[in-house]
């Protein structure tokens, strides 16, 4: 009995030890649960280990018995696994949505200009028949095509709404999971780039889109090697159009908490 007390105790420790590491990383709490749970599972092991043998049974209660074993173990793993934090693929989900939604719109303004260009084409062709009518005394002109000029949208009434670029850059923080690198309002960060809460006394909104299209652009104090492995991708160009950029970088702009130290960012180009 000393023995498996002994053995629980050591899960405790690794498990507290792994926790206390985890947690030290700014690992998500549900994985520092995960830890914990798993090294409790090994230290039951390792005392079933010393668990004295069962009596020679009979062939139908042996089978009675493995059966019983293995039901409650199975019971255990499910209602244990179901206490634990669970992965809900419902975020990543709406996440991929959003990113294709901009790929859609994309596709959907390359056939608008396709079209533009077309009547375009065909509005060229009505003025060259129209010169050609004039100059063999038609005395008539064709009516010209109207055509919008490329890119532009007909008037919504009412203006239209400009939409909420604090509520945009915001969402795009979440999207592009900036969080996974940085920590904003105390949650988020793994170290591998400053705190941002005082950012944007340090950086102007326009700087601020410059280091996100360019991670090369500023390097922040004590960060040299992040920086110069190019820790921070540069792939944001490409996943944001220029007005999610700027809706995330005039959000970030917003954030001017002296009390938190941002490292000094130091521009390179």
């Amino acid at each position: 009995m000393w023995n498996l007390f002994k053995k629980l105790a050591v899960g405790l420790v690794v498990g507290g030890a792994l926790m206390a590491i985890a947690n030290s990383q700014e690992v998500p709490v549900s994985f520092q649960i995960l830890f914990f749970v798993v090294s409790l599972i090994g230290a039951g092991i390792f005392a079933l280990l010393d668990a004295k043998t069962v009596n020679v049974m009979s062939g139908g209660m042996s089978f009675l018995a493995v059966t019983v074993f293995w039901v409650f173990l199975i019971s255990v793993c499910v209602a244990g696994a179901s206490f634990l934090p669970q992965f809900d693929p419902e975020d990543e989900k709406a996440k991929i949505g959003k990113l294709l939604d901009k790929e859609r719109k994309q596709s959907a303004q390359g056939k608008t200009e396709e079209l533009i260009a077309r009547a375009k084409a065909l509005d060229a062709q009505v003025k060259a028949l129209e010169d050609r009518l004039k100059g063999i005394g038609g005395g008539q002109a064709v009516a010209a095509v109207q055509v919008p000029p490329a890119g532009e949208k007909p008037a919504a009434a009412g203006g239209g709404a400009s939409g909420d670029i604090m509520k945009i850059g915001e969402e795009q923080w979440q999207l592009q999971e900036c969080y996974n690198c940085h920590k904003l309002r105390g949650e988020g960060g793994k170290k591998r780039g400053p705190e941002l809460d005082n950012i944007g006394t340090l950086l102007t909104v326009e700087e601020i889109q410059q280091k996100i299209a360019d991670p090369k652009s500023f390097m922040a104090e004590g960060y040299d090697k992040e920086w110069q492995k190019g820790i921070m991708p540069d792939k944001f160009k490409d996943l944001m159009d220029p007005k999610e950029m700027l809706a995330l970088a005039t959000w970030l702009g917003s954030f001017k908490n002296t009390a938190i130290n941002t490292p000094k960012p130091i521009k390179k180009k």
